[in-house]
């Protein structure tokens, strides 16, 4: 089993917040557990080298499967994933307006989405998966997806917006950030900030903030499981836990309590993992 993160290149690092690999190989198909996915701040491309996943939209029904790269936009929602026997994925996970700066489309036509990359971007997108199936070790799996990525990027990309690099400041506080002072040190208005950060994240500044903030309660909540609600509230800057909670039955229609639950038969938690990336 392998749950691990890599830097990207310092010619890529403007785009690429990370690179996140996960691989299960599970003994019995028939007993192999689903993924509650909670929303979760950030756009990434997906390759599936081998087994792909079944994803299932738990607010609308659908269902998406047998895709071997996936562009996911910002979700809302919670998403069940079912994964194969042999599930290797390799997630790019792009900085704030980089995947709109390398599309071009609006980001909002990209939430709560999983969709066909091979509709977006060129066919070369196809030997990825080779390479990555084929690939001796990490390095190169990285290196195969950086040469794909340069390759987009050679071809042209939207232009840098000081924006970008301010919202990067919201997935690395400790503190909630006030709306005026990200549009403040992004040279904008406060009207222009959140045209442009919804046109290039999907959603508004503040929607972003606390789905920041929910997932830094979940992600502290596997680390640290002996810790109570009230004690990560407080530390991820809610009110009170009735504030954390309010924030939980929106974004998975749970209270923290019986999400946790649900989290705590998810697939890496049979390796002794958890979802704490």
């Amino acid at each position: 089993m392998v749950l691990s993160e890599f830097r990207a290149s310092p010619c890529l690092a403007e785009f690429v917040r990370v690179y996140r690999v996960v691989h299960f190989v599970f003994d019995d198909r028939a007993n192999i557990p689903y993924k509650p996915y909670p929303p979760r701040p950030e756009h990434c491309l997906s390759f599936y080298p081998r087994d792909t996943e079944t994803v299932e939209y738990v607010n609308s029904g659908t269902k998406i499967a047998n895709l071997k790269t996936v562009l996911i936009g910002q979700q809302h929602e919670v998403s069940n994933r079912f994964v194969g026997r042999d599930f290797l994925v390799f997630q790019i996970v792009f900085r704030p307006g980089a995947l709109y700066r390398l599309t071009g489309i609006p980001a909002r036509q990209l939430n709560n989405s999983y969709v066909d990359a091979e509709t977006i971007f060129r066919k070369d997108i196809k030997y990825v998966n080779d390479q990555l199936n084929d690939a001796a070790n990490f390095t190169e799996m990285v290196a195969a997806a950086e040469s794909f990525l340069l390759k987009q990027i050679s071809r042209g990309v939207k232009e840098f917006h000081r924006l970008d690099e301010v919202s990067n400041m919201i997935l690395q506080a400790n503190a909630h950030l006030r709306i005026e002072w990200l549009a403040k040190e992004s040279c904008l208005s406060l009207r222009q900030y959140e045209r442009k950060f919804t046109e290039r994240m999907g959603v508004s500044p503040r929607y972003f903030n606390r789905i920041v903030r929910f997932e830094n309660a979940f992600r502290i909540k596997n680390k640290y499981p002996h810790l109570d609600w009230l004690a990560i509230a407080v530390q991820c800057g809610y009110h009170d836990y009735q504030h954390l909670a309010k924030d939980y039955k929106e974004f998975t229609n749970q209270t923290p309590t019986h999400f946790h639950l649900l989290d705590s038969a998810s697939p890496e938690r049979k390796f002794g993992e958890s979802d704490t990336y």
